[in-house]
């Protein structure tokens, strides 16, 4: 992933991967995670995302890494929340009623810095990255995360010979691959979302699947 690339989406506002709502399979299958209503969630590649909003108003925690200074700025402004700004390592730490973002370079990251999270809620991130760079996010990941962590993840599949990402198309079969190893993999829906995304309609694509898995971090 190239950080200048989504600094300047950032900057020229072209950021059609927001969604203004709480995203509806964040809201229809997070209970399959089974965690206590406290547990900590961590947010990478966060954006201003107001899935962090509905994460926090049922009473978790939130952790978020954001590159663009822009977006963390935006989330705390269009909030309503007054962030206290403080260093932490190489990130400037962000902090207002239970929501943290770390802005900064999501690798830089050590498990110190996510000391305590219990989930995971990825809707943008691992469909950021390409092919070649996937790995190096998913390694990543496995060396923050705890045993019995669970993650909520959200991607795409299409033909991307046909469109190009982000985001990029993630099929079940690489999710398998990716994770494996180190997670006990659990398909929770899919469904053809053609009708609501402008760009693959403006593509003629035939169709465009949202998958959402449940990953639980083995030990």
């Amino acid at each position: 992933m190239d950080p200048g690339y989504w600094l300047d989406r950032w900057a020229r506002n072209e950021i059609s991967f927001h969604q203004r709502e709480a995203n509806s399979h964040l809201t229809y299958f997070w209970h399959e995670l089974g965690l206590p209503s406290d547990a900590s969630v961590f947010v990478p590649l966060a954006g201003k995302s107001r899935d962090m909003l509905w994460l926090r108003s049922h009473g978790h925690p939130v952790l978020g890494v954001e590159l663009s200074n822009l977006a963390v700025e935006a989330f705390f402004r269009e909030a309503g929340l007054l962030a206290t700004n403080t260093r932490q390592g190489v990130f400037e730490r962000s902090e207002a009623q239970g929501l943290v973002v770390l802005n900064g370079d999501f690798f830089a990251l050590r498990a110190e810095d996510i000391t305590g999270v219990r989930a995971i809620y990825d809707r943008g991130a691992l469909v950021a990255f390409s092919a070649t760079e996937r790995p190096r996010y998913v390694a990543q990941m496995a060396d923050l995360l705890p045993a019995g962590s669970k993650t909520l993840l959200i991607v795409v599949e299409y033909d991307q010979s046909q469109v190009d990402g982000p985001p990029f198309a993630v099929s079940e079969a690489e999710v398998r691959q990716l994770y494996g190893a180190t997670h006990d993999i659990r398909v929770l829906h899919e469904e053809d979302v053609l009708t609501s995304s402008l760009k693959f309609r403006a593509a003629s694509m035939p169709w465009i699947l949202e998958k959402v898995y449940l990953l639980t971090r083995l030990s």
